[in-house]
């Protein structure tokens, strides 16, 4: 097996990271200007966390860090704000968080790595900026495949289509073929987690905890119904702005989700029982961190918290929200594997992972990790 070594621009909390160590992708770093990521990223998966913004960045650096690997690969998901359809007010010229993906462009040209990965939003592939960063790439000698994914026939427990991009120097790159014929449901996901109340929290899990709601919003979601919206309220609870001609056409919050389908797609701000179809299905509140973050790929006892620290609903809805699906990041590990003809990799054993990160030595665990 040769050696591999992996960067990951644009990490958070690293999701993509804890999928690719999982399936055994090493890797060495994550780079991000976001410092409340780094504690995390780094005591769930022993790789070095860099706190520095990417347009900043020389592509020296990411040599340091691949190191003598055989095959580098770099992997990355700039925010997707700019490119959501809920923001198209960002000009793709002019806005900062848009060049990123430029930026992106310019690391890969000066680095040149064996493999490039990249999510984001479906919406993406509409814009300039997007076009000309696979036309870069292709320009340098990568072979170039895109398309928008379905993450729930991969496992994911969540509705939720983002654009994938495979890129390599050695022939043709495609994600492997979808795993599950059925999707995965919120049941299949959080049933087990111990009932709470709205703004309460489990005795033995700091992360399972729910926002406060209003004795207003509390009346709405026991009148609320599993794949419901407001519209099946009595009128006294319907908000003001929804009886209005033009607030009609929105019943995509303050609804439950259903128990046997997927959650729908989280945002940043999935613990607020308005700001989406985020009520629990059958509890009278939003659904928790832990919960969110579950849904979104991570393992149940992934750290998000020093020890102590009280569970901040905005920081911490923000690096749940925004990071890449852990389940993503397994399967584009494995396609990575099938790519370099790869048959018995060696998979890296995610509990016992967990239980080797957790207070010991960064450095120590990255070199155990990378053997």
């Amino acid at each position: 097996m040769p050696q591999l070594a992996c960067v990951d621009l644009f990490c958070g909390v690293g999701g993509l990271t804890h999928g690719l160590i999982s399936e055994g992708i090493p890797v060495a770093a994550g780079i991000d200007v976001d410092v409340a990521c780094s504690y995390p990223f780094e005591i769930n998966n022993g790789a070095r966390f860099i706190p520095e913004d990417i347009s900043h960045l020389m592509p020296e650096m990411l040599e340091e860090q691949f190191g003598s690997a055989e095959i580098r690969v770099l992997a990355g998901c700039a925010p997707c704000q700019p490119f959501s359809t809920y923001a198209q007010r960002y000009d793709g010229k002019n806005s900062t968080r848009w060049g990123l993906l430029y930026q992106f462009a310019r690391l890969v040209k000066g680095s040149s790595p064996d493999l490039v990965t990249m999510e984001n939003v479906s919406a993406v592939a509409k814009h300039e900026v997007f076009n000309d960063f696979v036309a870069s790439l292709e320009e340098h000698g990568y072979h170039v495949w895109h398309e928008v994914v379905d993450c729930t026939q991969y496992g994911l427990p969540q509705s939720r289509k983002r654009m994938v991009l495979l890129a390599s120097r050695h022939g043709q790159f495609e994600l492997i073929p979808p795993t599950h014929d059925r999707a995965m449901t919120v049941r299949d996901a959080i049933s087990g987690l111990p009932p709470i109340a709205a703004g309460g929290k489990s005795a033995n899990d700091a992360l399972h905890t729910a926002s406060k709601l209003s004795m207003l919003n509390l009346e709405r979601i026991r009148s609320s119904q599993p794949g419901g919206t407001w519209r099946d309220w009595p009128q006294r609870l319907v908000a003001e702005c929804h009886r209005r001609e033009t607030g009609k056409t929105y019943p995509g919050v303050y609804g439950r989700m259903s128990w046997d389908e997927p959650a729908p797609t989280l945002t940043t701000q999935f613990y607020g029982f308005g700001n989406g179809r985020y009520g629990h299905p059958e509890q009278d509140r939003g659904i928790s961190l832990r919960e969110g973050a579950i849904l979104q790929g991570f393992p149940e006892s992934y750290i998000f918290t020093r020890e102590g620290n009280p569970a901040q609903f905005k920081a911490l809805g923000r690096m749940i929200g925004n990071a890449v699906p852990v389940t993503l990041g397994k399967v584009i590990g494995r396609s990575i594997f099938r790519h370099l003809g790869i048959e018995q990799k060696i998979r890296a054993n995610t509990e016992s992972t967990e239980h080797m990160v957790r207070g010991v030595d960064t450095d120590a665990t990255r070199e155990a990790l990378v053997a």
